[in-house]
């Protein structure tokens, strides 16, 4: 997993336009590596690779929940409806602190053969999916937590910056 501040987890990434067994190999591995660190949710740049691609399960257990693979997510419309909630991030090891997101998406993806589908995700599983998408576009989860939620965890933040060793090689 990319720990922040990681050049990856900021990068642009790119469009999947190769669905081959490369791609159905690297889904598998994160959903490997994710349970392993046990989350519910892992986006491609978190393990070193800038493209479009998230995986997650909201029972972050194998053998439990849905196994979901979302290649080239793009949101088509928010609930008018927010919450807040503490959410944590695999790059950010114990960091945990309230999000503000909304309580549903509509979304439009690729399978992992390239096929186009479209989800209505509500709760948890919106927001799983919403984390995910941030990583998607560089935007990590303190971007989104209001100045005063930043300020308590300031700490935390400055510790992974300060024990940075600098970048290893992908999985």
């Amino acid at each position: 997993i990319k720990l922040y501040p990681s050049k990856f987890l900021r990068a642009k990434n790119e469009p999947v336009t190769v669905f081959d067994d490369n791609l159905k190999e690297l889904s598998k591995e994160m959903f490997k590596i994710m349970y392993e660190t046990v989350g519910c949710g892992l986006a491609a740049p978190q393990v070193g690779v800038n493209y479009r691609l998230m995986v997650y399960n909201e029972a972050g257990a194998p053998g439990e929940g849905k196994e979901v693979v979302l290649v080239n997510p793009k949101i088509s419309k928010f609930s008018k409806q927010k919450d807040f909630f503490e959410e944590g991030c695999l790059s950010f090891p114990k960091i945990y602190a309230e999000v503000e997101r909304p309580m549903g998406v509509k979304i439009e993806a690729q399978d992992v053969e390239g096929k186009k589908f479209k989800m209505t995700l509500e709760g948890f599983e919106a927001r799983v999916f919403q984390h995910e998408y941030d990583h998607l576009d560089g935007v990590l989860f303190h971007d989104r937590m209001s100045s005063s939620v930043v300020g308590n965890i300031r700490s935390n933040l400055d510790k992974l910056i300060e024990d940075f060793s600098g970048e290893e090689k992908a999985i």
